[in-house]
């Protein structure tokens, strides 16, 4: 049976990830993981979330299962992070489960799309995140592209965006990046959401945002501007969310997936819908990393504590961006790298060409996705110097 099986290329990140490890060159740089790191190069364990875990496991006294919503503290809590005051969450218009991490999330929308409209198509942008689409169109979703990044001026070409959704059928659905986009690290601004709300409300397409890195942004109260606009203003928003990056949880795999419904009754029959749903995948999620992150959201020093945190890591990746943007001016006396320090998020396409990114690799050590993508939270005070020296050596042939 078996024996017909072929060997699959790896996945392009996971590829790069075992390229790295086998590299012998000491100065070598890890730009392609999308992970934060401190100025050691370590994804270390926030404070508040080891505090936290301290405090969940002292008065922890059992191990039964949480069911297939997952921890309801975390539901609860994470909901307020993301919704704010809306609403909708006191009106009970907010159905919300715990899932293992975003890509779960992802992928149990996927399938309550499918449950609910089965013609439903996906619009994701171009570029997107790499496994936005396989992990909708594996549900067997059909997946449309509208244009979203102009590499002309690394920036959002809003005008193709918007002539694009505009064509966009009632009943389909949009996915939009909440904040720091991925792999672009270009945003929206809030006039522009308050464009894409009018319009989906006018066309009828239901927005679906994947909200991944609120607080690296410009705040975690912030990022979330998108997200709350198109809550008051739409009957329907999809919403997949993941505590990765902002508690640096990437292995506990901690996410949640939600649907702001036009009412309260179509809610309850949504979390009914998402319950089966969770069931016959993965039966229920695991619970430590939603019980710490619970936690620490409504322990009022915690989270006091991991406010401050999330700043650092936030205010850390931006200095890198300037630092990145004005030693590659003073290397090429041009400003082509000046885009760096307007992006947001972890990521930045560099604009290189393949021959470009393969030639850092092979010659330096600097490893990033074939696109030029490249986690700028991989940069630290030791190797920024190397890394533009070597971009700089490139680009200048």
């Amino acid at each position: 049976m078996f024996e017909q099986l072929t060997l699959l290329p790896a996945d392009p990140i996971l590829g790069l990830m075992a390229l790295f490890r086998q590299d012998a060159n000491p100065r070598k740089v890890d730009l392609g993981v999308g992970i934060y790191k401190n100025e050691q190069g370590e994804t270390p364990v926030l404070a508040s979330v080891r505090t936290a875990e301290q405090q969940v496991l002292a008065r922890q006294t059992s191990k039964a299962y949480v069911g297939p919503a997952g921890n309801l503290l975390f539901n609860q809590s994470l909901s307020e992070l993301l919704l704010g005051s809306s609403v909708a969450l006191t009106d009970g218009r907010f159905a919300a489960v715990q899932t293992p991490g975003g890509c779960g999330a992802l992928r149990v929308a996927a399938e309550l799309i499918k449950a609910a409209r089965p013609s439903a198509a996906i619009w994701v942008s171009d570029p997107t995140w790499g496994n936005h689409i396989p992990l909708l169109g594996n549900a067997g979703l059909a997946i449309h592209t509208y244009p979203y990044f102009n590499p002309a001026d690394s920036s959002v070409n809003f005008t193709a965006m918007m002539d694009a959704l505009a064509q966009v059928p009632a009943g389909d659905l949009v996915l939009l990046h909440g904040c720091c986009h991925n792999p672009s690290g270009a945003d929206l601004n809030p006039a522009q959401w308050r464009q894409i709300a009018e319009l989906a409300l006018t066309k009828g397409f239901t927005p679906f945002v994947d909200m991944a890195y609120q607080g690296f942004g410009e705040g975690v109260e912030v990022d979330a501007y998108g997200l709350r606009y198109l809550a008051e203003h739409l009957p329907e928003v999809v919403v997949a969310a993941s505590c990765s990056k902002n508690f640096g949880v990437y292995r506990e795999r901690v996410g949640l997936v939600g649907l702001l419904a036009a009412n309260g009754g179509t809610a309850k029959a949504a979390m009914s819908h998402m319950q089966t749903i969770v069931r016959g995948i993965y039966s229920m999620p695991p619970d430590h990393g939603a019980a710490v992150v619970a936690e620490v959201l409504t322990d009022p020093a915690l989270r006091a504590r991991w406010a401050v945190e999330v700043t650092e890591m936030r205010d850390r990746i931006n200095g890198l961006r300037a630092d990145f943007s004005t030693t590659m001016e003073s290397r090429l006396r041009e400003d082509r790298f000046k885009f760096v320090q307007r992006q947001r998020g972890m990521f930045s396409f560099l604009g290189l060409s393949e021959a470009e990114v393969l030639r850092l690799r092979g010659e330096y050590g600097i490893y990033m996705l074939n696109s030029s993508r490249a986690s700028i939270a991989g940069l630290n005070r030791q190797n920024l110097e190397y890394v533009c020296d070597a971009v700089a050596a490139v680009v200048q042939g």
